[in-house]
């Protein structure tokens, strides 16, 4: 008679050879910059610690807003940047009276009033430099020359035009699109490493990768052309990763994307993103935007920036298939800025953020560009051009969108 229980030796066999089919988790992926590399002269990252030399020892939590202020008829779509003209003053009043310490800026050639509006104010600012996002081949030797090419017009501008020494970082790529960072992957299976001149990545995919080499190559042209440098990071978001152990990305494991490969880490984190709805509970707010943040800064070495976090108010929300895209009234916009700044500033972890900016100061008739005439309206179906803290008239007057700006002055002033 056999006995229904198993040996002992039929179990030590079945994990051996559950053992042996088990994947195994590739090498670890490493970022690191190397130490001969020279620090930024202000603002300075030591571990996971971000710090403004010109004021040890204060808190540099950033109280920030995403800055594009294309007004109706205008659009960068063709290169162009906004209006050199008096908006400036006003705007940054305006910001610097909700509170605002950062502003994360999006043209990558702002206007010399800008930065003279900026010298009246306490702001500071990071450079976002948009790169094509929808390249299928991301290590093409030609897209990487031309995307040198472009942050270097930036680079310059920054000396030329700008203020450098209020500039917190430069940002490398926002938001990479799924396809694009499967299609590189696909493309070259074999690319794991990278040895810049400053930056060093292992274990890593070819998209990573392409990302270092344009990250390492701004560092390079900054330090040989301008003797100093700024932060620098890759802007991503979370439909791609860093974490990876969600069910609803746009990306398979083996694709994920981790931003690590500069200064900070900076994400864009939305409450309706993918892999934020679906995470676990936080620990304080019991909020899947805490369960995400608290993962994140478990997870990773290097001080984060919530780069892009809000909410739409157009009429309409075209797709229900994502659900929280478009379509909010102005009373949830305010409730949810209230329950983001408390999952961020009672989060686990929360010694690693340093930051979040909301996204964004006005609306944005030109989005995306789909129409020669999307400049001209403000469409009530293309959420979009519905993020701002105020309304823009055709005109470009501003109006305050509720209680949105005066939530923000609130969040902003709290200790």
């Amino acid at each position: 008679m056999v006995s229904a229980k198993p040996s002992l030796l039929l179990i030590c066999l079945a994990m051996i050879g559950w053992l042996l089919l088990k994947p195994t988790a590739g090498p670890a992926k490493t970022a690191i910059i190397k130490p001969t590399t020279p620090s930024p002269i202000r603002f300075v990252v030591q571990g996971t610690t971000l710090i403004d030399q010109d004021q040890p020892g204060t808190d540099l939590f950033l109280r920030g807003i995403g800055y594009s202020p294309f007004l109706p008829g205008e659009t960068p779509i063709y290169g162009a940047a906004p209006g050199n003209d008096g908006r400036y003053a006003e705007h940054l009043e305006m910001i610097t009276g909700l509170g605002a310490t950062y502003l994360h800026v999006f043209p990558r050639l702002m206007p010399p009033e800008f930065f003279i509006a900026l010298d009246h104010s306490n702001l500071i600012y990071g450079q976002d430099v948009w790169i094509w996002p929808y390249q299928e081949d991301l290590l093409d030797p030609a897209y990487q020359a031309k995307t040198l090419t472009d942050i270097k017009e930036v680079i310059d501008h920054t000396y030329r035009v700008g203020r450098p020494d209020r500039l917190l970082l430069f940002s490398i790529g926002d938001e990479l699109q799924a396809a694009a960072v499967a299609a590189t992957n696909a493309r070259h299976p074999n690319v794991k490493d990278y040895h810049g001149a400053h930056l060093v990545v292992t274990g890593r995919t070819a998209s990573e990768v392409a990302m270092a080499k344009l990250v390492d190559a701004a560092m390079t042209y900054e330090l040989s052309r301008y003797g100093q440098r700024h932060l620098y990071c890759h802007t991503s978001w979370t439909h791609i990763g860093p974490i990876a152990d969600r069910p609803d990305l746009e990306v398979s494991e083996a694709d994920i994307l981790v931003p690590d490969m500069g200064d900070l880490i900076c994400l864009n984190i939305y409450t309706y993103a993918r892999g934020v709805r679906t995470s676990p509970p936080g620990s304080v707010t019991g909020s899947a935007y805490q369960g995400y943040l608290e993962q994140l800064a478990a997870e990773t070495t290097r001080p984060i920036l919530v780069t892009q976090v809000g909410l739409s108010t157009s009429p309409i929300a075209p797709k229900p298939w994502v659900p929280g895209f478009g379509g909010h009234d102005i009373d949830d916009v305010a409730r949810t800025y209230r329950s983001i700044w408390q999952d961020i500033r009672t989060a686990r972890g929360r010694e690693k953020i340093y930051g979040l900016a909301f996204f964004e100061f006005i609306d944005e008739w030109w989005k995306s560009g789909e129409t020669p005439t999307d400049t001209e309206a403000h469409q009530p179906e293309d959420p979009e051009e519905w993020f701002g803290i105020y309304r823009v008239a055709r005109d470009g007057t501003l109006t305050a969108k509720g209680a949105i700006p005066a939530t923000v002055r609130e969040l902003f002033t709290a200790p």
